[in-house]
């Protein structure tokens, strides 16, 4: 007997697939943040995991893991929607991919009321060839789906924008991982970046706690052990984490950038110290910003195709350009060693730091002076971080005053009352 419960209330199963794993939490957080009365932008940052079944060539359903972070300016309609957009585009052209490709195999197996749910041309997947995808089949369908869900949500966001008059726009960040392999994309200055483990001699040791001893005089830190202590600590040498950006900020000072605006008939122009452009805009790339898109402002985001994760790897971050307005990408990567290092190095760390990694980002970020709205996501990647049963303030976190958060279960949809 089928239970019958509210339409709101009714949580499934992503498509009818068992994850492997508990079901964690989708989380949306963010952080309005005020300028003369008015709302001036608005981010979001989300972490979800969930599994897709592909019929050949994997043993089991592919866990995937999306971290994303959506910066809007001018009015939040274009980040609220993609952030909401995200994940069902995500499924549906994972679904209709694996359907051209594998049309026997998969028959029939997309639950009618998501054909509806958005005024898509979904049609071309469906009528298309099956797609010619290498021996990494799962990994090109998860990126060309990602692709066509960004496109579309702007394309979306277009006609929203075009009916309502808005001029919203939206950075995007979203970074993808399975099977081992990670992927971002990236529209606008969010980043993405990986907090790798690397041993220092003895001699960079020693630089590293006379950077880090000073810094923490420099914060009047009373909690600080004195500089004997950490040069007798780590004699030997020590494993610190090294940060490699992922994302490269699509600023319209960038040269390829330029010459895109500039051949579109678009100019770069400095105000209050930024680049912009047409003198307005300070990205080159964006969802949304339709007044800027005849000025060759785009919406298609730079990938870092998939590479390996190594063992080394320990975290993941993707963040919002307003953590990096004081703090510079290896000071991420320091401040999330010093929470996990339980030597002299970690003695000082707030004590925001043990409850959330990713408040500890933002809180550190607020107390070096950032006075922009600021969101993160912080995952941890080594295999011995149970991560997926950790509670979400684990990991994403936005900044305190004027905070809110939507919460909805991982791996579930709340789909349409005739799916009953």
């Amino acid at each position: 007997m089928v239970e019958l419960r509210p339409c709101s209330d009714l949580p499934i199963a992503l498509f009818g697939i068992a994850d492997p794993y508990p079901p964690p939490p989708v989380v949306a957080t963010w952080r309005r943040f005020k300028v003369g009365g008015n709302t001036r932008r608005i981010v979001f940052s989300a972490l979800l995991i969930f599994a897709f079944p592909f019929p050949t060539g994997t043993p089991t359903d592919v866990v995937v893991g999306i971290a994303a972070v959506f910066d809007g300016h001018n009015g939040a309609e274009a980040s609220e929607m993609a952030s909401q957009l995200l994940l069902d585009y995500f499924a549906l052209h994972t679904y209709f991919l694996l359907d051209a490709t594998f049309s026997k195999e998969l028959s029939g197996t997309l639950p009618n009321p998501l054909m509806h749910l958005y005024d898509l041309n979904f049609q071309r997947f469906q009528d298309s060839s099956p797609l010619n995808f290498g021996d990494s089949l799962h990994l090109d369908i998860l990126k060309e789906a990602l692709l066509r869900a960004i496109h579309d949500i702007d394309a979306t966001f277009t006609k929203e924008a075009s009916n309502r008059k808005l001029d919203s726009g939206s950075t995007a960040t979203v970074a993808l991982t399975a099977d081992g392999q990670l992927l971002v994309a990236s529209i606008g200055d969010s980043k993405a970046l990986l907090c790798s483990e690397k041993f220092e001699t003895p001699e960079e040791a020693r630089a590293t706690s006379i950077k880090l001893y000073r810094e923490r005089k420099r914060n009047r830190d009373s909690s600080s052990s004195r500089f004997s202590d950490f040069k007798l600590e780590h004699r030997n040498g020590l494993i610190r984490f090294i940060a490699k950006e992922l994302t490269k900020d699509h600023h319209p000072d960038r040269e390829d950038e330029m010459l895109r605006v500039k051949a579109a008939g678009g100019y770069v122009t400095e105000w209050a110290g930024v680049p912009r452009v047409n003198g307005q805009l300070a990205v080159s790339r964006s969802i949304g910003d339709l007044t800027y898109k005849s000025y060759g402002v785009i919406s298609a985001p730079e990938v870092m195709d998939w590479q390996p994760l190594l063992a080394n790897d320990s975290y993941l971050v993707v963040s919002s350009d307003g953590i990096f307005e004081k703090l510079e990408v290896q000071d991420v990567c320091d401040r999330l060693w010093e929470v996990k290092n339980q030597t002299s190095f970690g003695a000082g760390v707030p004590s925001y730091c043990s409850v959330s990694l990713a408040d500890c980002l933002v809180n550190t970020a607020f107390e070096k002076g950032s006075m922009d709205n600021m969101a993160a996501v912080v995952v941890p990647l080594q295999s011995n971080i149970d991560w997926q049963s950790q509670p979400k303030e684990q990991y994403v976190g936005g900044n305190i005053d004027e905070f809110a958060s939507g919460l909805q279960m991982k791996n579930t949809y709340a789909l349409p009352c005739e799916f009953l």
